[in-house]
């Protein structure tokens, strides 16, 4: 019985770090809008200038996750668009246009990404949305960003000569030092994201059936 017992755990451990993997490593599709949202001129309510934007602001989104556009490709379409012409609602330019009706569009890299309605006229009325993915810190996707200068070499530094002590007073001994600088405390660590939350619930659920078998 015991044999059979760590071989179950032996198992579910294998799984779990299976699991543990697959989480850490997901990418998320965002439905533009929510849930029940689709792709459209906003209401004429107090909010309807600022929809869109507002619901990118409650969500988190990094290099691989998707945004999920649907709507009606009869009469409406998604275009990926510089500032400029986020801004002015120009649609003579994009740098991607889609009309299929349910597109999907990859993140492949961090910063603002602008997106507007195919009809100008919808820009107009609000039918637009700015994405700001967050950086890459993991280095998997590379980076553009310039590497930091390195420190000057300590034989380059010069170095003050030490000032004179004050008349009738002694100089301090060598390799004390006087009014020590205490040590930064350490930053609180970040949030951890939805993932943290899933590979949690992951674990109590595979905890909770290990102790069933073993009660068997």
């Amino acid at each position: 019985m015991a044999q059979i017992n760590r071989e179950i755990f032996r198992v579910f451990g294998y799984f779990l770090g299976f699991l543990l993997l697959i989480q850490i490593g997901h990418a998320f599709e965002f439905k533009v809008g929510g849930p029940t949202a689709s792709w459209k001129v906003p209401s004429d309510d107090s909010n309807a200038a600022s929809f869109y934007n507002q619901w990118a602001q409650k969500n988190r989104f990094q290099i691989g996750d998707t945004l999920l556009f649907v709507y009606n490709a009869d009469v409406d379409s998604v275009l990926h668009v510089s500032k400029y012409d986020y801004e002015s609602c120009n649609t003579e330019s994009p740098a991607e246009k889609f009309a299929d009706g349910h597109t999907v569009f990859k993140f492949n890299q961090s910063g603002p990404h602008y997106f507007i309605s195919g009809v100008a006229d919808h820009c107009r009325k609000n039918e637009k949305l700015v994405v700001v993915v967050m950086a890459d810190r993991t280095g998997k996707h590379g980076s553009s960003a310039a590497p930091p200068s390195p420190p000057p070499s300590p034989e380059n530094v010069p170095v003050p000569p030490p000032s004179p002590a004050p008349s009738g007073e002694s100089p301090p001994s060598d390799g004390a030092e006087e009014n020590p600088t205490p040590a930064p405390s350490e930053e609180d660590s970040p949030p951890n994201n939805g993932a943290s939350s899933s590979i949690v619930g992951v674990a109590s659920f595979l905890g909770s059936v290990a102790a069933f078998v073993l009660a068997i």
